[in-house]
């Protein structure tokens, strides 16, 4: 024994001496060699391959891993989940635990691991103490969770911590503030809750800080202008509440700024001076309870480009000044309190491809000036007080336009024909809502490339017409509460590009319909995700065809006069989610089959001819009498015991 243990003490002092010759053998120190096969234990799988190649004494020149020649110590892991090299682009996955033992590799500088999807475990405690020398740490895109240790306010030379879509959770260490060299921290689609440290304002060098989709609250720091460096600040889809701080308007480096989906309240920035940010390039406020009036002086913000306000309470008129903002793309003000009329400048923003006012109080005209806006490509004027007549011609003649939503906007008379020779084929109509009259034209089916056609909740009768089987890129076809007859059959005929094409939305409710249930399955609709017959006049069996539409998420034949029994052939719905049937003629049991449908969480069976005991066991046990209610035959739970 004494023989052994001292061949292995001459072995590690001629490998510890061979390290202090530039390590031209690529051999690393013993501390980093255990450091670097105790994260490999950790391990259990790794798709790349790259790990099981860490074999012999030699890991300076094992895969990922890098070294300073003159000291032998590890410098960088580097073993990302996406690997793109001249040959092949491959997303790799390992799984395992983040073990501890990294720690011991303290000349470490660099870690990736990336995108690995399933690297487990937490953040060492002590990482602080142990790498020092670490200046970028990624470890995003896995299931890495606990909290973020304090000690990592000791990493001086840090420059770059990218954490995001972990499981991370608790407060953020206000030591972080420490780290005056950060210039990137990327943390966001976390469990992160707290405050954000006011210390972050400390952060002087900080270019991108991003802590979007976490739970944190209180307010935005105060001081948060001092980041004179900061290109991108992110810390949407939070909790985050109170006024944004007038210091906001410091941030003279700032291109995107989003703050929407929290709490905020209070007035929209104002910069008072054309030199505060003058970089603005992206701005998204949306989805907060910001109220007030968007102030002449927003229109000094003058790089705009993409701008949401929507989804706040905003009031006042659309100030004229925002035809100053040249580089506008993009314009979301919907669901807000705005009134007045759309100002006359609005014709100036050239470069315009989106305007979205739905929602407010802005009444018409449409201004003539808006028709030089030969660049736009959606407008979205729903629900406000324009009372049109009839939709302004120009603005169907503007050369790019080909999505038009102008729902509840007091449209009369027949769909304007105008439509089939826009410059721009059309691929989204929204005219629900309004006081349309006639039929459905049958030039409808030249309109090859729409893609949504809603004309739902106007006075629209007769029969669809055979020409809407040409609509062979129609994802989303929304007739509902019109005054249509005749045969619903024509809808699920349509010529589809591919096999389960893109159609997968139907809602043909509230109607005079009265055949063409035989149809359902037959056609290419088997895409179809929800499908709304009810409140119709439909006769007949309900086809056992109906299994080909495998993707049914929701199905309603409510209110129709539907009978026979219940095909079998429904429990092959397995993604169905939503059943609705009540109110037809239904008769004979419900099928066993039905307990196969684990997704479903509304059923709806009642008022039919239904008999016999209802099948025990989930999905039905979860459902309340009235689920079933009103068929005098049914028995068995939730219904009273059936009789012996």
């Amino acid at each position: 024994m004494q023989y052994q243990l001292l061949s292995l003490l001459i072995v590690l002092t001629v490998y510890a001496a061979s390290l202090g010759a530039a390590n031209v053998h690529g051999m690393c120190t013993p501390q980093d060699l255990k450091g670097l096969t105790g994260f490999k234990a950790g391990i259990r799988l790794d798709t790349s391959g790259r790990l099981e190649k860490w074999v012999g004494l030699k890991c300076c020149e094992w895969e990922g891993i890098s070294c300073d020649n003159a000291t032998g110590r590890v410098t960088e892991i580097r073993l990302p989940g996406f690997i793109s090299t001249s040959d092949y682009v491959y997303q790799s996955e390992i799984r395992g635990w983040l073990s501890p033992s990294i720690t011991l590799l303290s000349s470490l500088e660099v870690i990736d691991l990336g995108g690995l999807m399933n690297l487990a475990g937490t953040i060492p405690p002590s990482i602080g103490f142990c790498l020092q020398k670490l200046r970028k740490v990624y470890l995003y895109g896995n299931q890495i969770s606990g909290t973020l240790p304090e000690s990592i306010g000791k990493l001086w030379q840090l420059e770059e911590l990218l954490l995001y879509e972990n499981k991370l959770s608790g407060s953020l260490p206000p030591s972080l503030g420490n780290l005056r060299n950060l210039n990137a921290i990327i943390m966001y689609s976390n469990q992160f809750s707290g405050t954000v440290p006011d210390s972050f304002t400390n952060l002087t060098g900080l270019v991108h800080l991003d802590l979007h989709n976490n739970s944190f609250i209180g307010a935005i720091p105060e001081k948060i202008g001092q980041l004179h460096n900061m290109k991108e600040l992110d810390l949407s889809n939070n909790f985050l509440g109170g006024r944004i701080p007038l210091s906001i308007t410091n941030l003279t480096a700032i291109s995107v700024l989003y703050l929407d989906t929290n709490n905020l309240e209070g007035e929209i920035l104002s910069p008072s001076r054309l030199d505060q940010m003058p970089s603005l390039s992206f701005l998204r406020l949306h989805n907060n309870q910001l109220t007030g009036e968007i102030s002449p002086n927003f229109a000094n913000l003058i790089s705009l480009q993409r701008v949401s306000l929507a989804h706040n309470r905003l009031k006042g008129s659309i100030p004229s000044s925002l035809g100053a903002l040249s580089a506008l793309t993009e314009l979301y003000l919907d669901d807000n309190h705005l009134s007045g009329i759309i100002p006359e400048s609005m014709g100036k923003l050239s470069q315009l491809l989106i305007l979205s006012i739905s929602n407010n109080m802005i009444r018409g005209p449409l201004p003539q000036e808006m028709s030089s806006l030969f660049n736009l490509q959606i407008i979205n004027l729903s629900f406000n007080q324009f009372n049109f007549s009839s939709i302004p011609q120009w603005l169907l003649r503007l050369p790019s336009l080909s999505q038009i939503y102008m729902a509840g906007c007091g449209i009369q008379g027949e769909i304007p024909e105008s439509l089939k020779i826009m410059p721009s084929p059309i691929q989204e109509l929204d005219l629900s809502g309004n006081h349309l009259t006639g039929n459905l034209p049958s030039w409808l089916g030249t309109l090859t490339q729409l893609y949504l056609l809603n004309l739902s909740r106007n006075s629209l009768v007769a029969d669809v017409p055979e020409s809407i089987t040409k609509l062979n890129a129609l994802g989303v076809l929304d007739l509902h509460s019109n005054k249509l007859t005749g045969n619903v059959g024509q809808v699920f005929k349509m010529e589809q590009r591919f096999p389960q094409g893109p159609l997968t939305y139907i809602d043909l409710s509230d109607n005079r319909f009265t055949e063409g249930i035989e149809q359902i399955g037959i056609g290419a609709e088997c895409g179809v995700q929800s499908l709304n017959l009810s409140c119709n006049f439909l006769s007949g069996r309900l086809p056992t065809t109906i299994k080909m539409c495998s993707s049914l998420k929701s199905l309603d034949l409510s209110k129709n006069n539907l009978g026979f029994n219940l095909p079998d052939a429904l429990a092959n719905l397995s993604s169905l989610e939503v059943l609705k049937l009540q109110r037809n003629r239904f008769t004979g049991s419900i099928p066993e089959g039905f307990l196969k449908l684990s997704k479903l969480r509304d059923l709806n069976l009642s008022n039919n001819l239904l008999v016999g005991q209802i099948p025990a066991g989930k999905p039905l046990a979860n459902f309340p009498g009235s689920s079933f209610s009103g068929n005098t035959g049914l028995c068995g739970k939730p219904l009273n015991p059936c009789k012996r």
